[in-house]
Order: structure tokens, then sequence, then C-alpha cells
């Protein structure tokens, strides 16, 4: 196929692709992309990119990395895929170790999945075929947070925010949960009793029928971008064992130093029963998800009715995606990947501050390596990507968050010229 131009991959894209939340006969005109290495992505007429989403979250190290390209060629050269019904292999056993080992030490038994909304998935059929296993088949509910994102399959779905989230029209045919309000207690700060009180109260009267409480710990991502405290998760903990309920960290957007630990829920110190990982678990190089979960449930389920847990991917544990997630967890760990991201944070703050002057902007917050511009009011994405785009910067915003997720990589050079473009697009909406 011949070289398309920058017009040509726009039409042909229109005529026959639909994008994720777009319109197929009303959607923006897309970016076309060539390549991409380092912070960049190289568009179709020549023209580079500053790249402040990390490909949604997931390409901390970046594009193009010498060790994670080596780690796909090794392994292409042994095998690209093998089913894993009564097979192993190295790369899934190592990385189940590594992620054994990085992770609270309860949670010594992983499933993996072939994405983050999946890995959710898994996780709620491990909750409610666990409680089926042990005699309580009545425990089927699950509890979630107001203001919270799990993905976009059906199970997922049904734990996102029912009104404020992007699902609602799907409310009749999904599954009906209990919810509870956002916690209001912001990062850093105590978390009075009074927060506890909905959850106490609903647990109180519907213990019986609950599974699980899932959260996304400490940030509550595609559901607004909410920085929230930290002893909310040692109280939920608390709430969950004295009425016999599982608890579900989310850790698919956090995981892997996004907000300054390695994992979320080390603010805390909290262990869940079951956790889920995805998006830079690979340095975004290919999907690849895992639940993890304690022996409590693995041992409930596997000595249960069913005597296995009741759920197969086809591509469970590629090989290819398994050993770029280690290479590409190692290359984290190698550096003091915790400087790097405290570093991002500090001059995240630094350059989106000039924003708290803006008219129209709510709030500005920064934790890790993760920046918010907050609105009062939604961006007109059909006028603002086009926006950044013309100042060298690929900026997704959505509702009313003009937000950045930096590869981890991104120098301060590159992360001034990121603010930079963030505040000045904001200062002319």
């Amino acid at each position: 196929m011949s070289e398309l131009s920058w017009n040509q991959l726009q039409a042909a894209d229109r005529a026959t692709i639909w994008h994720p939340y777009a319109s197929a006969t009303d959607a923006a005109d897309v970016v076309p992309v060539t390549g991409a290495a380092g912070v960049h992505l190289q568009l179709a007429d020549g023209r580079r990119l500053l790249d402040g989403m990390s490909s949604w979250w997931c390409a901390i190290h970046g594009y193009n990395h010498p060790a994670l390209n080596r780690a796909v060629r090794d392994q292409l050269g042994q095998m690209s895929h093998v089913m894993f019904g009564g097979l192993t292999h190295p790369p899934a056993v190592k990385l189940a170790q590594l992620l054994t080992r990085l992770t609270p030490p309860g949670l010594n038994r992983v499933f993996f999945s072939d994405s983050g909304s999946v890995s959710v998935e898994v996780a709620l059929k491990m909750a409610i075929q666990y409680w089926y296993s042990v005699g309580k088949p009545a425990k089927q509910k699950m509890v979630a947070l107001r203001s919270g994102y799990h993905g976009d399959t059906f199970g997922a779905m049904a734990v996102c925010d029912p009104v404020t989230g992007m699902h609602h029209l799907f409310g009749e045919v999904l599954p009906q949960h209990f919810f509870v309000p956002a916690p209001a207690c912001a990062f850093g700060q105590p978390c009075p009793d009074s927060e506890m009180n909905a959850v106490t109260d609903l647990l109180t009267r519907h213990h019986r029928d609950i599974a699980a409480i899932i959260v996304e710990p400490v940030v509550q991502g595609a559901g607004g971008m909410r920085f929230y405290s930290a002893d909310y998760l040692v109280q939920l903990r608390a709430l969950c064992d004295a009425f016999d309920v599982l608890l579900i960290f989310d850790e698919i957007a956090t995981g892997f130093g996004r907000t300054g630990k390695l994992f979320a829920l080390e603010h805390a110190g909290v262990e869940p029963d079951i956790l889920c990982l995805g998006k830079a678990l690979t340095g975004g190089y290919m999907t690849l998800a895992a639940t993890l979960c304690n022996d409590r449930i693995s041992t409930g389920i596997s000595e249960g009715e069913a005597r296995a847990f009741m759920h197969g991917p086809t591509f469970m544990a590629n090989p290819l995606a398994c050993a770029t997630a280690i290479a590409s967890i190692e290359l984290l760990l190698s550096q003091p990947w915790q400087r790097i991201v405290q570093r991002l944070q500090n001059e995240l703050e630094q350059g989106l501050a000039p924003a708290r002057e803006l008219a129209g902007v709510a709030q500005v917050r920064t934790l890790g390596a993760i920046g918010v511009i907050e609105l009062n009011e939604p961006v007109d994405m059909k006028k603002v990507q086009p926006m950044f785009v013309e100042r060298g910067v690929w900026v997704r915003p959505f509702g009313k968050l003009v937000y950045t997720m930096p590869p981890f990589i991104m120098g301060s050079d590159d992360i001034a010229t990121l603010t930079g473009a963030m505040v000045d697009v904001v200062s002319g909406l």
C-alpha cells in the first residue's frame, strides 16, 4: 500500500472507522500519526506533537524504547502466542512472580486477561463466585462510588457512576448495584468519620446481599480526575472486614507509579482482597491486564461447586505482552522513579498554577504525574483539540477537564511547553 497523504488518511478513516466516544457521521477530524519516539508523536504531514496523555495513561516510558523493543523482538523469536488452558510459559510465570512480589503480601494469585475492563469483569465474577462457593449465594450486589469509572464492558459499566458516567443509556439493561457518595475529603487531609456514614448505613442494611465494594484508590480517573483522602480507604477496609464484604481496588489507571507510589493503595497502607491492574502494565506496548486476589478467594472458588474459576480469555497471558510487561516493570524499578515522578508533580504544579487566575477555571490540582485544570463548563472538543495541535501538543480533554498524564521520561523543558499550552488554550476559551 502506497503512502497516503494527510487528507487521504483522514478521508479513508472517516469512511471506514468508528472512533471511541465519537459519532460515525459527525465526528471531528482525527489527527493522522505515522510514528512515535520518546515523548513525541510523528504526524503524517511531518509535524511532531508532544504527547501529554501517555496514550491514555499507559506509555509511561514513552515510545519506541529500546529495552521494550528488545523484549518484543526476543519473545517474538520464541513464540508470539500459545493458549493458556493446560499450558504455561516462562513470561507468564515470571510476570506473576514479579506482580505478587510488588503488591501487598496477601495478593498471591494472578489471573491474566487482555484489557482493563476485562480485569474488572474478572474481579466482579471472582467476588460473586467466591460467595456462591462458600454457601452465601445471595451476596451478588456490588457497592461503588459516585464519580467512579471502571470500564466499558457490561459488568464494568454497571459499577460506573450511573448518572454522571458515560453509560446511562444502558441503565435499564445493566445489573443494578448500590452507590454511595464519592469521598469529599481531599487527598492529604484526614477523613472524618462522617464520611463513612452512607457506607456504614448501606452495609448495615444490605451486607447479606453485598459481595464487594469496588473503588479506584485515591484517584477517581475518567469519572472526574478527583483526588481523595487515603484515610477513606483505611476506614473502608475496616468496614468491609466488619460486615464480611470483599474489597476490590481498581488500579488500572493508578498502578506503576502514576500517583508517586508504585500502587496508589500504598498511600493508605491498605490491602484489598482483589486488585485490578492494566494500562501501564506493558508500558503501553500492547494490551494486557491482571487481576490479583488472596488465598481466601482462590481457595474458596477452587473448593466450591465448580472447582474452577469460570473465565478464560483466548489471549490470556499472551507471551509477547507478558515479556513486555516484565521489561517495562524492570525498567521502571531500575530508575529513581519516585524522584522522577516527584519532579513531574512539582513542574506540573508550577506550570499549571497560572490557570488558577483564569476566568472559567474551577480548580487546578496535581498528584504525582497527573495535572488537572477543571473548568466551570464542559469544553467544546471540536474547538479545543485543534488548538492544542496548533501548539504542537497532544492533550485530550473530556467534560470539564483539561488534564495531562505525561510519560515519566518527559523532561523539564517539555513539561513547561505542555503546561504552557494548557494554560494558553484555557485562557482562550
